[in-house]
């Protein structure tokens, strides 16, 4: 893995240094609402390797303060996709687990005169608020006394009120330039079940005010957040301040990490799979890490592609194909390599004896021979690429088959092409070729050099075999497209799919498999794949085709 080097490491180098900590502690807090995505994958690596650098520990916490849309099932799927990518948390929290210390808090603020019931409606909250240019004004409702504030709070809590008819906010300054700063809410109320707490709360704690006290109840010294928290890192202070939490956690920011073509969005890739426009969190279009790992992409091409782009305080935006160059750089000396066709053209090798199949070993990695061989076979019918055919040779530079030149065979023979045969539309539908005996591989055949060497599949053990071809489900937005709705920036011909065959010893192929199909790319057999029909995703060309916006 690549070494890590990034400001937040300095930082953590220094406070040991100085004494401001005595170890590093990190925690990964992802709410339990979405499948996770390659952004979230940052997060992880960045959290846990950061503090493996230094011997520290790293908790998984699941901010479940919101119980709309939040389930079991999310709480599932990601400590499934932390699993896959290597990483175990040193604990496994939920920011529910904290809902009685956190009321608590919020009960200390109330008798300090620092927190009070507002029974602004959402509407008039945010016009008091203020703009960037415009100090906000204090609610009429912000000089309660400590006393009725810890009545209504305690009614609040006891579902005396509907949802949005109170709020507590804290009490800090209205004409602070830093607008989260202008008392923000603290709690709202939500009449809805919680997927562990049940229907014991109706109001919950908001991100900004439960955040930093989790932090502190589990000792997280460095609090790693995106960039947009930058300016909520003084009411991080302010809460840990206030609360008089024993421990002081600090938070600190990176730049967001963008990709070219791909959606970093979980409301827009919600959208896409409610919408039918994809067929699930895991099609292998999404950038959802179990999109990406029933496509084929592995947990090291995907780390040391986020170690890769590295971390700064600006935003950044790092090309698609990146990731596909950590792809094959993992997979190129240990993925076995296969022969395929995927646009069929039959092949008849009219010397050669009919009914006759003979079988040869073909390595199974040419840069890895340590992997060993596996069986292919040959006989009088065979299947190519129709691509690697033409009837009139063009010019030096074509190195495949054409009538009168000659080729090898993979592993095999040299074959001549002698004839076609033609359809009523004068479509190519069969090559007629004849073989030399004597150039059968592994014979040190030396008297001609051949026009090239191309891949086959032998006819009759031949496996049918179905091929998901991606490209990137969105384009990025240009002048042409400036304006325009994601889903109307979609990629219509982000999913083609082909049918051909692939070696024999494919047969035996499970989900999950990891093959570099000759001359194509990097594959992954998909879940849906059975043993009557096999089904193989292309998780990145060995030369990429796609060309933004055509």
């Amino acid at each position: 893995m690549a070494e890590i080097s990034n400001f937040i490491k300095t930082i953590m180098e220094n406070d040991l240094k100085e004494g401001k900590v005595d170890h590093i502690a990190t925690r990964f807090p992802p709410e339990p609402n979405a499948y996770l995505h390659i952004g979230h994958a940052r997060a992880i690596i960045m959290d846990f390797e950061l503090a493996k650098c230094f011997g520290g520990k790293t908790n998984l916490r699941f901010d479940d303060t919101n119980p709309v849309n939040e389930g079991a099932e999310y709480v599932d799927a990601i400590i499934e996709n932390l699993g896959w990518l290597g990483y175990t948390p040193d604990n496994v929290f939920f920011g529910s687990d904290y809902f009685e210390k956190t009321y608590e808090k919020a009960v200390l603020l109330i008798k300090k005169g620092l927190a009070y019931v507002d029974d602004l409606s959402q509407e008039e909250t945010t016009a008091y608020r203020g703009t960037l240019t415009e100090p906000g004004k204090d609610s009429p409702y912000r000089n309660r006394s400590v006393e009725e504030n810890l009545r209504l709070f305690e009614e609040m809590k006891e579902g005396k009120y509907a949802d949005g008819e109170k709020t507590l906010r804290a009490k800090i300054d209205m004409a602070s330039p830093n607008i989260n700063m202008r008392d923000p809410v603290m709690y709202r109320i939500l009449h809805r079940e919680h997927h562990r707490q049940g229907n014991k709360w109706c109001i919950y704690p908001m991100y900004d005010f439960a955040h930093p006290l989790q932090d502190s109840f589990e000792g997280i010294t460095h609090s790693l957040c995106s960039i947009e928290y930058d300016n909520h890192r003084p009411l991080y202070d302010w809460f840990v301040e206030k609360c008089e939490m024993e421990h002081v956690p600090h938070q600190y920011e990176w730049g967001r990490l963008n990709i070219t073509n791909t959606i970093m969005s979980k409301r827009y890739l919600r959208q896409l799979v409610e919408g039918n426009y994809v067929t699930g969190y895991d099609d292998p279009r999404m950038p959802t890490l179990v999109g990406l790992r029933r496509r084929g992409f592995t947990p090291s091409s995907i780390k040391e592609f986020i170690l890769y782009t590295g971390l700064s305080r600006i935003n950044s935006t790092t090309n698609a194909v990146n990731l596909d160059h950590f792809l094959m750089e993992d997979q190129k000396m240990s993925a076995p390599r296969a022969m395929t066709v995927m646009d069929p053209l039959k092949v008849i090798i009219d010397n050669y004896p009919e009914g006759q199949v003979e079988y040869f070993d073909a390595p199974n990695n040419m840069e890895n021979l340590e992997l060993g061989t596996h069986k292919i076979a040959f006989s009088r019918e065979l299947y190519i690429e129709r691509e690697d055919f033409i009837e009139v040779k063009p010019n030096k530079k074509w190195k495949r088959l054409a009538l009168d030149s000659e080729v090898r065979l993979m592993n095999s023979y040299f074959i001549k092409a002698e004839s076609v045969v033609k359809d009523e539309n004068g479509n190519i539908i069969e090559v007629h070729a004849s073989y030399d005996p004597e150039t059968r591989s592994g014979n040190n055949f030396t008297a001609r050099k051949p026009n090239g060497t191309i891949q086959f599949v032998e006819a009759s053990t031949a496996k049918k075999a179905k091929f998901n071809l991606f490209e990137p489900l969105i384009f990025d937005e240009t002048e042409e497209t400036k304006g325009l709705s994601f889903i109307d920036r979609l990629n219509k011909e982000s999913w083609i799919v082909k049918e051909g065959y692939v070696e024999f010893d494919l047969e035996n192929t499970v989900p999950g498999d990891h093959y570099q199909f000759m001359r194509n790319g990097y594959y992954c057999t998909d879940k849906d794949s059975t043993k009557e029909e096999l089904v193989f995703n292309r998780t990145c060309s060995l030369k990429s085709s796609f060309k933004p916006n055509n």
